[in-house]
């Protein structure tokens, strides 16, 4: 037979039909190094080999690399390919670059050098080859190698479509691993103009690309908003036939119209011209009336695509949430979805819903289709779309239809799959506080919860239930007799013995009149439990005694009896048996006023945000609509703080039953941060009780309210400061770390915790009064010029002018980072103390470096990187003595809260130390590295800061250079 010359390689598929028919993996490694001798051996031999040859045997070692096998060699002769005219040499040559090849090799130059020429060259073929095999490398050698030539064929006038085509995706590859690759200026203007290129192609990858680049820089690249809604208003009102070339089964250009109104999302509002908001709101109208239309085909891909369309059309106009009438109609296009055999689309319709319903405009709308809804959470089949009609419903929720909504759920709950019933718990006991209008049906729906899915009741709700029962007076009376008659039931789950035993250790004397629940009733209800819980809650059952001996001095004896025998080895639990000593002690040798002030009522807890919602947004980032739980006048929101008083059963005393317990829900807080104080009347804290020195901590009870609790958890150590005389403050510090102590002196105490994301950022200040008298007149002024505010942007919460003694208040700052800058800003305090007008001023910690983001890069990306930094205005260096005993561990501990990356292994030197970073800005985004040189015989450092803008390099060098 002979030999098949040109595309069709007898050769390799005698070879790929051998590897199939080996019986064994030897049999293959076997002929795959035969195979790899032979090929050597030509690659080697004095015979010149020619084009077909050479493609042959390149292909076998792409199949061989493929089959998972090392190749070591046939570099050079597949870069020889790419020199070749025919089309099937040149396409073999770029495939095995583009997957053999590594960027570091030291053929990357002659690489470089021909994907140049075939750019240069006038077959569009060539020259798409050359651009593909670019945007398959992708590194950042490539961007910085072609980042003047691939614009240039962009938006060039003599660039074929197709080439033009290509050079956008290439482009848009090289942006995200290199986003300065695109130049700006002029270049802007005639990138955002390929909108309106005639080739549909062209506008497509155009398209793709500067959607990249608005994400990136929405100011500059706002001009493309009027083209794409006029490009956009173009396809949606031509016909299939005037599209012919770019229609999908008769739906005109589908895939541009979705990345066009995924381009105007970008914006809000879209537009401010009144015209081109008009031609758009026009645009949207057309698509929903083109959905009422009968299909033109019964092709799924028909539907497919014209649905795709008017999603991402309801998706602009929920964005925008500008127009009613469009909500409207969007709103019953979806219904009209929800009864369609399409399950996907059932879903999409029910996602779609569940941002219309936060809409004033579209809610009521919304809520017309109740019932519907509330069938598919029953009778879906995929678990998925119940997960959604849940989410609609809850989103759908408010005063007039929360009770039902509630019912529904709590019904639905008792069958629903495992997978969303923690989800329902905690939307159902949400929606029950925030519309409860009679707390008495709050108190049955978490004690219903309970009762149907304990398993799933984080700690987060019940403690949300005592906290209110606590804070409402005429709801006390109906929890108690409620919660007694739910443990009556035989089985019943820890959960509502918990409840049941702090409602009743606090208000059990308000259903104590009945004989069904009399005092020993009550008692013995409760402690048929405690052999069945977990230890946990058998702690908080023995403080649940202890209150009752305090309510009922007739039941005293009995619960002596169990406070005895848990006293002794019959509890294995230490913190059982030493809490049973302890209370038994206190029964015994306090006197009955002793008693009752040592185990008086609980207080209120403070009114602040619910932690519910912050645990559902954990749970389900993304998918919560923003609805927090805020006061109407009537409802207690105690903060995180207040849920770990709950948690250890805090029982008047302030008794710390667990710490696991009290610090359980410290993190959970429904702002950013989870700052939150905690109230000055719980701050006592008498966890290891010892009856010897208990006349000494009752008296210090008295002085609870001087007290202030360290809520920051400094972890570079305190910075208290036992002489009052002496002020601390050392904001330098803060360089390396984001919460501690800023400032204290004798009268006050400012603590900070902070948050940052890219160019955002969030501080929290605590301003803690530590004298006995409040301070007036306090007042917190930013000091920050309208120059510097034009780069860096703060904002700053009032507070209240009063700091009473004893409390702690905070204050929530933002920020946004416009460009880089120098210095931090400052504030001055002012107020008076015993009619002393007092003043000082601190700078806040934010400086420039809050908003890096480390940076992960190998030795030959970071020197390479190093290298090209090289320009004198590029770098910054100081050389300097260490300020004291070099401590290398310390230095790297420093750097790694600096901000960058720290990265092992990277210098040839052990002891330097290297980082890489990005400090992001809402103009640009600034590549920073670092090199600290320590010489341990002179006790110094060289510290080497290089950045692709000289401000960087210079800030970033005297912030760092007197810390070592």
């Amino acid at each position: 037979m002979a030999p098949v010359r040109g595309d069709g390689m007898r050769g390799l598929a005698v070879f790929i039909s051998d590897i199939r028919n080996c019986k064994s993996k030897e049999a293959e490694v076997k002929r795959i190094n035969k195979e790899l001798a032979n090929i050597r051996s030509k690659f080697k031999g004095d015979k010149t080999l020619d084009g077909y040859q050479k493609k042959k045997y390149v292909c076998k070692l792409l199949f061989i690399f493929l089959l998972g096998h090392d190749i070591d060699f046939g570099h050079m002769e597949a870069v020889n390919l790419l020199s070749s005219n025919k089309y099937s040499e040149k396409q073999i040559g770029y495939l095995f670059i583009s997957v053999l090849v590594n960027t570091n090799s030291d053929l990357i130059r002659l690489i470089i050098q021909s994907i140049k020429n075939d750019l240069q060259s006038r077959n569009p073929v060539h020259v798409n080859l050359a651009l593909q095999c670019i945007a398959n490398i992708g590194s950042r050698d490539m961007a910085e190698s072609f980042s003047n030539e691939i614009p240039k064929l962009l938006v060039s006038g003599d660039t074929m479509d197709v080439v033009k085509q290509s050079a956008a995706l290439c482009l848009l590859r090289l942006f995200r691993s290199s986003p300065d690759i695109i130049p700006g200026g002029e270049w802007t203007s005639r990138i955002i103009h390929l909108l309106n290129d005639q080739h549909m192609g062209v506008v497509t990858a155009a398209t793709s690309l500067i959607d990249a680049l608005v994400k990136r820089n929405p100011d500059e690249y706002k001009g493309c908003v009027n083209l794409a809604v006029s490009r956009l208003s173009r396809i949606v009102t031509a016909s299939y036939t005037d599209l012919q070339d770019y229609t999908y089964y008769f739906v005109p250009a589908p895939w541009l119209s979705v990345k066009l109104l995924r381009l105007l999302q970008n914006y809000n509002p879209v537009t401010e011209e009144a015209g081109v908001r008009a031609r758009l709101n026009e645009t949207l109208e057309t698509i929903l009336n083109k959905a009422q239309e009968p299909p033109k085909s019964k092709k799924v891909q028909h539907s497919n695509a014209k649905n795709a369309v008017l999603f991402e059309a309801i998706n602009l106009i929920i964005h925008s949430d500008s127009e009613p009438n469009l909500l409207v109609r969007a709103c019953n296009q979806l219904g009209q979805f929800l009864s369609n055999r399409e399950t996907n689309l059932r879903y999409l319709a029910l996602e779609s819903m569940c941002h219309l319903a936060t809409s004033e405009f579209s809610h009521e709308e919304v809520k017309k289709h109740q019932e519907v809804v509330i069938l598919s959470m029953k009778m879906e089949k995929d678990v998925s779309v119940r997960q959604m009609a849940v989410d609609l419903l809850y989103a759908m929720c408010d005063r007039g239809n929360a009770e039902e909504i509630v019912q529904e759920m709590l019904n639905y709950l008792e069958t629903a799959d495992y997978s969303i019933r923690e989800e329902m718990v905690l939307k159902v006991a949400i929606l029950a506080e925030k519309y409860a209008t009679d707390y008495t049906w709050y108190v049955d729906v978490i004690l219903n919860l309970i009762r149907i899915a304990g398993d799933y009741v984080s700690e987060e709700v019940w403690y949300r239930v005592i906290q209110i029962v606590i804070n409402r007076e005429e709801v006390q009376g109906y929890a108690a007799k409620t919660v007694f008659e739910a443990l009556q039931a035989p089985a019943c789950h820890e959960n509502m013995v918990k409840v049941g035993g702090y409602i009743l250790g606090e208000f059990g004397n308000l259903i104590a009149g009945d004989s069904r629940s009399a005092p020993l009733v009550q008692f013995k209800l409760l402690h048929s439990k405690y052999h069945l819980c977990s230890p946990m809650t058998r702690a908080l059952l023995l403080s649940t005694y202890i209150k009752f001996i305090n309510l009922f001095p007739e039941i005293r004896t009995n619960i002596q009896d169990v406070f005895r025998q848990h006293s002794n080895l019959r509890s294995a639990d230490a913190e059982l048996q030493q809490r049973a000593s302890e209370y038994l002690q206190l029964s015994i040798v306090a006197s009955t006023d002793v008693l009752a002030t040592v185990l008086e009522e609980m207080p209120s807890f403070p009114e602040r945000e619910s932690s519910i919602l912050a645990v559902l947004k954990k749970k389900k980032p993304g998918r919560v609509p923003e609805n927090e739980i805020r006061e109407s006048g009537k409802s207690p929101a105690p903060s995180a703080s207040a849920s770990a008083s709950i948690s250890a059963q805090n029982t008047g005393s302030h008794l710390n039953h667990n710490n696991k317990l009290n610090n359980s829900n410290a993190n959970a807080n429904a702002d950013l941060l989870g700052l939150s104080t905690p109230p000055a009347n719980n701050i006592n804290n008498m966890n290891n009780m010892n009856m010897n020195n208990m006349n000494m901590n009752m008296n210090n009870s008295n002085n609870a309210n001087s007290t202030l609790i360290d809520v920051l958890g400094d972890i570079y150590g305190s910075s208290s400061n036992n002489n009052a005389n002496n002020a601390v403050y050392n904001t330098k510090k803060f360089l390396f770390k984001n919460n501690g102590v800023l400032f204290e002196n004798e009268m006050l105490q400012i603590g900070v915790k902070s948050e940052f994301r890219q160019n955002l950022g969030r501080l929290g200040l605590f301003y803690g009064n530590k004298t006995q008298v409040p301070l007036t007149n306090f007042n917190p002024v930013l000091q920050w010029s309208a120059e510097e505010a034009l780069k860096l942007n703060v904002q700053m919460k009032a507070v209240e002018p009063t700091l009473e003694a004893g409390a702690q208040i905070q204050q929530l700052l933002t920020a946004e980072c416009i460009e880089d800058y120098a210095d931090a800003p400052t504030i001055e305090f002012s107020f008076r103390y015993n009619g002393t007008q007092q003043k000082f001023s601190i700078k806040l910690p934010l400086t420039v470096n809050k908003f890096f983001e480390p940076t992960e890069m190998n030795a030959e990306s970071f020197f390479a990187r190093w290298k090209n930094l090289s320009g004198e205005q590029q770098r910054s260096q100081k050389v300097f003595k260490a300020a004291q005993p070099l401590d290398l561990p310390g230095a790297r501990n420093k750097l790694m809260g600096f901000g960058m990356q720290l990265l092992d292994q990277v210098d040839p030197n052990p002891d330097n130390m290297v980082c890489a970073g990005i400090i992001h800005t809402q103009s640009q985004q600034v590549g920073c590295l670092l090199r600290l040189e320590p010489n341990k015989q002179a006790q110094m450092f060289r510290l080497t800061i290089r950045a692709s803008k000289e401000t960087v390099t210079r800030e970033i060098c005297d912030l760092l250079s007197d810390q070592f």
